[in-house]
C-alpha cells in the first residue's frame, strides 16, 4: 500500500494530518495514565487503614496468646480479646475493600478517557488513511497498464467542471477513444490523489 502522495503539497497535508491524530491520541494516553496515577492517591488513607486494622489485629492475638497461659482464666481472657482481633481484621478488610474500589474506579476512568478522547479520533482517521492508501495503490497500477479505468473513475468522481477542463464533452470523447482526452481524465483522477502523471502514458 502507498500511505503518502507524490505532491509535496498533499504529503504535506497527509503528513499534519498524521502527526495532529497521533499527537491527539498520545495526548489522550497520557491524560489517562496521569488521572488513574491522581486516583490511585487516594489509596493513601485505605493502605493506613489497612495497615492499622493488621496493627491491632497482631497486637490482639498477641495478648489473647499470653492471655491463654494465665491459669484458671486464660481461657476466657483470650476470647475476650478474640473481640478485637475481630475488629483488627474487620478494619483491615474494609482497607483492602477500598484500596481495591479505588484501583477500579482509576482503571475504568483512564479507560473512559482513551475511550471517548481517542477512539472517535482513530475510528475517522484511521479508515480515511487505508482508504486512501488502497485507492492510490490501483491508481498507480492503472497508470501503467489501463489509463482507460482511470479515465472512468475521474468521470465518475471529479467534479463536472474540472472534467470539463479537459474536454467540453468528456464522455463522448472517451466513447471515441481520443486518446489525449482519456490521458488528460487519468491525469486529473491521479492528481486528485496527489500523484503524478508519468510522462507518457501507455495507449
Amino acid at each position: 500500500m502507498r500511505f503518502y502522495a507524490g505532491r509535496p503539497v498533499r504529503v504535506a497535508r497527509q503528513l499534519l494530518s498524521d502527526a495532529l491524530a497521533v499527537g491527539w491520541i498520545v495526548l489522550c494516553v497520557e491524560a489517562a495514565r496521569a488521572a488513574r496515577a491522581l486516583i490511585e492517591q487516594l489509596q493513601a488513607p485505605a493502605r493506613a487503614l489497612t495497615g492499622a486494622g493488621e496493627t491491632i489485629r497482631g497486637a490482639f492475638d498477641d495478648a489473647a496468646r499470653t492471655a491463654a497461659r494465665v491459669p484458671f482464666v486464660g481461657d476466657d481472657l483470650a476470647r475476650s480479646l478474640g473481640t478485637g482481633t475481630a475488629a483488627g481484621t474487620a478494619l483491615a478488610d474494609s482497607g483492602r475493600e477500598q484500596i481495591d474500589t479505588i484501583a477500579a474506579l482509576a482503571l475504568n476512568t483512564a479507560i473512559a478517557i482513551v475511550v471517548v478522547g481517542a477512539l472517535p479520533v482513530l475510528l475517522i482517521w484511521l479508515p480515511l488513511r487505508v482508504r486512501y492508501a488502497r485507492r492510490a495503490r490501483s491508481a498507480i497500477r492503472a497508470r501503467v497498464t489501463d489509463t482507460d479505468l482511470l479515465a472512468l473513475r475521474a468521470m465518475a468522481h471529479q467534479p463536472v467542471q474540472r472534467l470539463l477542463r479537459v474536454s467540453p464533452d468528456p464522455g463522448a470523447s472517451w466513447r471515441r477513444d481520443d486518446r489525449a482526452v482519456v490521458h488528460g481524465l487519468a491525469a486529473l483522477e491521479l492528481a486528485s490523489l496527489g500523484l503524478r502523471a508519468p510522462r507518457v502514458f501507455p495507449d
